[in-house]
């Protein structure tokens, strides 16, 4: 007999309630495997009837006997059963007649007539499993006269048969009717709700020690295991069980058998996992041009200014996600990299996460945007994931969900992630944690292999004692204080006013503050913008343009008057003084063979330039 240490949670519970209850209810992930001991701290991946017809008959029950719509009865297969004489016994007491197939074919309304034999059978107790018991009702909430009629006859009969000494050591069992559904409302509430000689009993997806248990009989099926060394099995065994979490036995079982079909070794594991749950064969993280990554300053600074420190920070969780150092406490199926960038507007949070996946990806507009004030509202978390069945829109998915399945490899940001409504941020606590998350249709999407920014202008201000908002920091404060504050704010928005530490917790110190707009910074980025408007001009017009120094000087001073805005301020500023007023200039000047720009005035509120 198996040892109780070995059997999950649940199991134990049903085992304990045997000689307490009729029925049982179970429900959740009944479509599972289940571990049990064979030999030599070996486990066999049951299905779920002959998982139960083993602890049953463990616990003193003489005979099993399953029941589904489509096939009829069956006797669960188990180890060391006699099929032939549990078939005649099942025959003589209860008039079923087996064919080739093993199989008893009867309906459901056949199931019913003989419910009164089954829990009334003396002198050995008999378990019958109901599976599939979902489907014996059309609608749980407005049954048939027959349904009605056999689900009432079911709630009596469980409360008045009554337990006997039949069970190991003289104790009291039941004939136990278990009821397999996939969710507990599949039943009628009346029948299933407050029957106190019913125990609902919820299935949960497997553990890591459960998933442990199977590693060890599924690992030796990878090519490769034969050869591979003790250290090399036990490591590919924790490998497999880290990066199943939130997986099924099943899926597990799918792995290791997409690993024999496409000749995936043991060394290289994470491939079979990742081809399981993205459905691709490349990994691009794996071919990415590490040369490019290890000189990405001088890259990210062409655009970028100002922000070394951010650079240097956002690099060094690119780094980590590459070499694939994302992943904690055992959970490798975080995803790549997760980024929360912080601070003024205008600093170039947005341009960085534009730069990240051109250096990623070699296009700055691969990257999959949402703008997180448009979910604003409770209810908006359908359009990330999808609306659940029943409602408008289901068949579309969500945008999110539906993106990432089409892009599994990609740099997602969440812009302005505090305007989002708090129900919509619990939504990346799954993704922050296990890297996956169940679209409204019920299908589990993977972040596995995405790279996460979120934006934030948190920090920036604070409400004051007497309820009024107030700069919080300022350009007067220097970066380690700027800093500082910021972090506080947003530490202080998180836990106490929308009240979930637990996504600051899952973000960790990837937390990333900018800087303010300082005025030799801002110089270096006005030399930038203008060096790329003056090439759009030449492009569209054909002909070289030149400022001269002084009308340079007048547009500087112009658009670096207030930094307020940062670098999209400047930007702002220079298509008010510049682009606009040279616009109008062109427009209205002949033809020449090149575009000087002798003199910029600004009077009256109006900009002009003056051309040679």
């Amino acid at each position: 007999m198996e040892s109780p240490q070995a059997l999950p949670r649940w199991a134990l519970d049903l085992a304990r309630f045997l000689p307490l209850k009729s029925q049982f209810l179970l429900s959740g992930n009944v479509r599972d495997r289940y571990p049990w001991a064979v030999a030599d701290d070996r486990y066999a991946p049951l299905p779920l009837t002959s998982f139960l017809a083993e602890l049953l008959r463990s616990r003193g029950i003489a005979h099993v006997l399953a029941f589904d719509p489509l096939n009829g009865f069956s006797v669960p297969l188990v180890s060391g059963i006699d099929i032939a004489a549990e078939q005649q016994f099942f025959s003589d007491r209860f008039e079923l007649r087996w064919n080739d197939n093993l199989r008893s074919p009867a309906s459901v309304a056949r199931f019913f007539e003989l419910f009164p034999d089954f829990v009334r059978n003396e002198p050995e107790p008999i378990a019958v499993l109901a599976d599939f018991s979902s489907r014996y009702l059309v609608r749980p909430d407005l049954q048939t006269d027959d349904e009605h009629h056999w689900f009432t006859a079911s709630l009596i009969l469980s409360l008045d048969v009554a337990a006997r000494p039949c069970g190991p050591d003289a104790s009291t069992l039941f004939n136990p009717i278990v009821w397999i559904a996939d969710q507990e409302g599949d039943l009628p509430p009346w029948f299933a709700v407050g029957n106190p000689r019913l125990r609902p009993i919820a299935l949960p997806v497997p553990d890591r020690t459960t998933r442990g248990l199977i590693a060890k009989s599924l690992i030796p099926g990878i090519p490769g295991a034969r050869q591979a060394s003790e250290e090399q099995i036990a490591a590919a065994e924790r490998s497999l069980v880290e990066q199943t979490h939130g997986l099924m036995l099943l899926d597990m079982i799918s792995i290791t058998e997409l690993c024999r079909n496409e000749q995936v070794s043991i060394d290289r594991l994470d491939d079979g996992v990742r081809r399981f749950k993205l459905g691709v064969t490349e990994n691009p993280w794996a071919k990415l041009d590490r040369e490019k990554i290890t000189t990405a300053d001088s890259f990210v600074a062409r655009r970028l200014k100002g922000q070394d420190h951010a650079v240097t920070k956002m690099l060094d969780i690119i780094k980590r996600s590459v070499i694939g150092l994302s992943g904690n406490e055992g959970r490798s199926g975080r995803p790549r990299g997760v980024a929360f960038l912080a601070g003024p507007t205008g600093t170039g949070k947005t341009e960085l996460a534009k730069t990240v996946t051109e250096l990623l990806f070699g296009d700055e507009s691969a990257y999959i945007r949402f703008d997180m004030s448009e979910f604003a509202a409770e209810h908006s978390d359908q359009r990330l994931i999808g609306a659940p069945p029943g409602y408008v829109g289901y068949d579309t998915g969500g945008e999110l969900t539906n993106a990432i399945r089409e892009k599994p490899f990609s740099v997602v940001l969440f812009d302005e992630i505090e305007k989002a409504h708090p129900r919509i941020l619990d939504k990346f606590l799954q993704v922050l944690d296990d890297g996956v998350l169940t679209s409204g249709r019920g299908e589990r999407v993977y972040f596995s292999e995405a790279f996460l920014i979120f934006t934030s202008n948190l920090g920036l201000y604070r409400i004051d004692e007497r309820g009024k908002r107030v700069p919080n920091a300022t350009p007067a404060d220097d970066l380690p204080s700027m800093q500082a504050k910021v972090r506080a704010e947003i530490d202080r928005f998180f836990k106490l006013e929308i009240g979930r530490p637990e996504i600051l917790n899952r973000i960790g110190e990837n937390i990333v503050v900018f800087d303010f707009i300082r005025d030799d910074v801002a110089a270096e980025i006005f030399d930038m913008m203008l060096a790329g408007i003056c090439r759009q001009v030449e492009t569209a017009t054909g002909r070289p343009i030149d400022i001269e120094d002084s009308a340079r000087r007048a547009l500087q001073e112009l658009c670096l008057a207030d930094l307020s805005n940062g670098g999209r301020g400047v930007r702002n500023q220079l298509e008010a003084h510049f682009i606009n007023p040279l616009a109008r200039a062109l427009f209205d000047a002949p033809e020449s063979p090149a575009i000087i720009v002798r003199r910029i005035d600004h009077r009256d509120g109006l900009t002009t330039v003056e051309l040679a």
